[in-house]
């Protein structure tokens, strides 16, 4: 497993910022767009034209070709989106549903980008990756590093793959009627010990952002096939790319020594 990006300096984490809100506020009276934290790395988004139909939030970064999309609530709460594209101007577009796959554009504006540090987009919490500082994930990560006596961040990576994977068990049921635009509950998951891999995902996703460890989640399919893992930044490696996979039926964890 090779880094792609070069090693880089030891203490080069920074920490996290008390998030702030209503400081920096973008809308009109479909939408609003909460930037209060854009050197932070991420973005809130709510609805608000009061509408019960799908509502859409695409984020582009200019001179790039990937559009991320997430499903955002109807019901006039903030939901956080990441900007991981690194440094410049990024639009981002809330949708309405108006009949079958139609969507009409609610509210759309821009926003530029410099980051505080380039790892915060991967350390706070969004909405697949969803916790509080007073999250059961968050004291439950703690507990498993520190009774696991691990002291480097593999260590620690290693220690919740190990918990998550030898005491949660796949939710069948779930996995049965689960519908697109599911989203984790990590403490309901935790609470469980079962979910889908999505939920697995998220839950080790969470313990690691809270204990200062830049990951990235990705989740997707494969033609039929569902895939998900996990990306790790490791101080003096750089980013390692699938740490922690998942290839439709295994969850894996890379040989610590790559």
């Amino acid at each position: 497993g090779a880094a792609d990006a070069k090693a880089s300096p030891p203490s080069v984490l920074p920490a996290k910022a008390e998030p702030k809100t209503g400081v920096t506020v973008y809308a009109n009276d479909k939408a609003s767009i909460d930037a209060s934290n854009l050197a932070e790395g991420y973005v809130m988004v709510k609805y608000t034209g009061g509408k019960q139909v799908k509502i859409k939030v695409q984020i582009t970064k200019s001179g790039t070709s990937t559009t991320y999309t997430y499903n955002l609530n109807n019901a006039g709460t903030y939901e956080t989106f990441p900007l991981t594209e690194g440094d410049g101007t990024y639009s981002i577009k809330v949708f309405e549903n108006t009949s079958g796959t139609k969507y009409a554009t609610a509210y759309s504006t821009s926003v530029t980008l410099k980051l505080r540090n380039d790892f915060l987009p991967f350390l706070y919490p969004n909405q697949f990756v969803n916790y509080k500082s007073d999250s059961k994930v968050v004291s439950k990560g703690a507990e498993i590093i520190q009774n696991a006596k691990a002291d480097t961040d593999l260590k620690k990576v290693q220690a919740v793959f190990d918990y998550v994977t030898d005491t949660f068990s796949y939710d069948y049921e779930l996995a049965k009627t689960v519908q697109s635009g599911y989203l984790p509950e990590v403490d309901k998951v935790l609470d469980a010990k079962k979910g889908i891999c999505f939920d697995y995902a998220a839950v080790m996703a969470s313990m690691l952002r809270s204990q200062n460890i830049p990951c990235k989640l990705v989740v997707g399919y494969a033609g039929t096939t569902y895939h998900a893992w996990i990306n790790v930044y490791i101080e003096g490696v750089g980013w390692v790319d699938k740490v922690i996979y998942f290839d439709g039926q295994n969850w894996t964890l890379m040989d610590p020594t790559f």
